[in-house]
């Protein structure tokens, strides 16, 4: 699946997230990301409804108004209120105020509604793209079942799910079991989040840095395991010896992944973006990749037979 622009343009395959933008990262800050983006090449921004109250979509709406149809702009329905007609409705009537646009490039399922039949949600993102209102749909945090099962629905109303966005890195590798190969044989293009593993790839942390990891008691959990930490600690040991950042071989271990994924980047401010921006331009070798894959346990095949993996 190749993603264009409005105007027609494809942007680089890599994507950076606004989540920070009014929340951990100021307003000045925030410009300084985008900015920088710009200068890197990066077209493709994501956001999503929740994130700081609505800032985040407000202020990547101003700083995208000036080259709107040059630029691939993505968020997400409302988390909270499910995928119904109505909570779809609102929460994209809402997005497209605060982002101050028309049509949104990329509209997302932020997550699985068990509870909706997958018909009304469906039938109301097809009525949306037919409108001009959405572009692509994509699914957030959905298992490949899922997908297979909206996918199979979608295509009764005429449209399909052209992207998911999955949580994948160097210490949380679940992707590549079926998410990842699913991609790869349905033409579906994986928009990986957190490539930098709440900041633990970074390798701030193993000189006792402060971040989303101390902070945040999601974060803390999610990558509180050991094994991630020896993980990361190997990895900056590797940086050291090639004489580059933690972050960028992080970032491009992700990107050369066979199904080809896009790494959504973030970061708090410029100076911290930087090192994943740099990834864009690594030279990223297989006998690296396959010795930064080494780092961390590869997760078994579904059926879990290793002898046919």
């Amino acid at each position: 699946m190749t993603l264009t622009t409005i105007s027609g343009d494809t942007p680089a395959p890599f994507a950076f997230g606004c989540m920070q933008f009014g929340g951990r990262a100021s307003e000045a800050d925030s410009r300084a990301m985008f900015d920088a983006c710009r200068a890197a090449g990066i077209g493709h921004f994501d956001t999503a409804y929740v994130y700081t109250d609505g800032q985040s979509e407000q202020m990547l709406g101003r700083f995208a108004a000036a080259e709107r149809d040059n630029l691939f702009i993505a968020t997400k329905a409302k988390f909270d209120g499910g995928a119904s007609r109505a909570n779809i409705r609102a929460s994209l009537d809402e997005s497209r105020s605060r982002l101050n646009m028309e049509v949104i490039d990329l509209y997302y399922m932020h997550r699985w509604d068990g509870d909706t039949p997958l018909e009304e949600t469906f039938e109301t993102l097809a009525a949306l793209q037919s409108d001009g209102h959405i572009r692509h749909i994509g699914v957030s945090n959905y298992a490949a079942w899922q997908v297979m099962k909206a996918q199979a629905v979608a295509a009764r109303f005429g449209t399909r799910i052209d992207v998911i966005q999955p949580m994948y890195n160097l210490v949380k590798r679940q992707a590549e079991v079926e998410i990842l190969p699913m991609c790869a044989s349905e033409g579906i293009l994986p928009v990986p989040y957190s490539p930098l593993g709440g900041g633990l790839l970074t390798g701030k942390y193993t000189g006792g840095g402060a971040g989303r990891l101390t902070e945040d008691a999601r974060y803390a959990s999610r990558y509180g395991r050991p094994e991630m930490h020896q993980a990361a600690t190997a990895l900056a040991d590797v940086a050291k010896e090639l004489g580059t950042d933690p972050a960028t071989l992080a970032v491009a271990w992700v990107a050369a992944n066979p199904a080809n994924p896009v790494p959504i980047l973030s970061a708090r401010n410029a100076d911290q973006l930087a090192p994943s921006l740099a990834a864009m331009r690594y030279p990223l070798d297989d006998a690296l990749y396959a010795r930064l894959s080494a780092l961390s346990p590869a997760p078994p095949p579904a059926t879990d037979r290793l002898e046919e993996a």
